[in-house]
């Protein structure tokens, strides 16, 4: 049997621009309080992103057929053509007609600082997932960053199913309350975060590692560059990162990483086999700009992955 991916998060546009100074020579420290400033860039990028769009390109390019739970503004056309082209479903997308796609506008002077402007838009709006039409033994669900009424909620509604699912709280942990964290992450197979993260979700939940682990099945720590960590009642494996030929852009890689991981849970393979699956994935998308960007073949898959073993 099949296992069917729900992945709940966020769909948005970010809308990329160079500034080709520096933001400093145009900012008097004296006048900060009274800031009122135009820059002139160079153009303007547009590339597809948010957490459940790019978690689900990545288990695309693995070969599975994921479902976005995810809502998406008026201005969805170029979005959904896109995931047409590469095969990605958009039936259970919920389009928001009074509202525009979320969007990060992001502008980068020479010395690589951002100032960034985000628009949640249609995120603001829960996606309505039903989870009743889904089979408990066949289907797993991530619920990672987008709609705050979904993260507090589809957990819940996972556990009263019997459905397994991930929950990696990323961006979103600065809106969530200590107890509505704790009642999140109760009951998941996996929890899933970066190690500055995982220092937030202790602070705030009050609760060490070792608490953690007795709430969640597994907690798996992405580090970058210095690989993942993956914590079980029984053991604690260290897997490397993978080294990519180049690294172009690193942001994106920890979707790519949860695409490759939960690729390996539904062929059954061990957590630290899906580890690793995780960070062959995210070393493909760092070798490119955009989170959306990258692709590999089946065959440079398993090349780099039996490079890793």
């Amino acid at each position: 049997m099949n296992t069917k991916i729900i992945v709940c998060g966020s769909l948005a546009y970010d809308r990329i621009m160079v500034f080709p100074g520096y933001f400093s020579d145009h900012i008097i420290p004296e006048k900060i309080h009274v800031l009122n400033i135009s820059f002139q860039v160079d153009g303007m990028e547009e590339r597809f992103g948010g957490t459940a769009g790019n978690i689900a390109y990545a288990l695309t390019l693995m070969g599975e057929n994921p479902v976005i739970s995810a809502t998406i503004g008026h201005d969805y056309q170029a979005y959904f053509k896109w995931f047409a082209n590469n095969g990605i479903s958009t039936e259970k997308i919920k389009i928001i007609e009074d509202e525009f796609t979320a969007s990060a506008y992001i502008t980068t002077d020479r010395a690589d600082n951002q100032i960034t402007g985000f628009n949640p838009g249609a995120m603001k709006c829960s996606s309505s997932m039903d989870f009743d039409k889904l089979n408990p033994k066949a289907t797993i669900v991530i619920v990672a960053p987008g709609n705050l009424e979904n993260m507090l909620n589809y957990p819940g509604f996972c556990k009263a199913r019997g459905i397994d699912y991930i929950f990696d709280p990323g961006q979103s942990l600065p809106m969530l309350k200590a107890d509505e964290l704790i009642r999140a992450i109760e009951g998941c197979r996996i929890l899933i975060c970066n190690d500055y993260e995982l220092d937030m979700i202790t602070k705030m939940t009050g609760q060490k590692k070792e608490a953690l682990m007795r709430l969640a099945g597994t907690i798996i720590v992405t580090r970058g560059e210095l690989g993942s960590i993956i914590s079980t009642s029984d053991c604690e494996i260290n897997i490397p990162a993978v080294k990519p030929k180049i690294v172009v852009d690193p942001t994106g890689a920890g979707d790519a990483y949860r695409g490759g991981l939960i690729s390996g849970l539904v062929q059954g393979k061990s957590i630290e086999h899906c580890a690793r699956m995780g960070s062959v994935c995210a070393s493909f998308a760092v070798e490119c700009c955009g989170t959306q960007d990258y692709r590999f073949s089946p065959e440079e898959f398993s090349e780099r992955l039996n490079r890793c073993r």
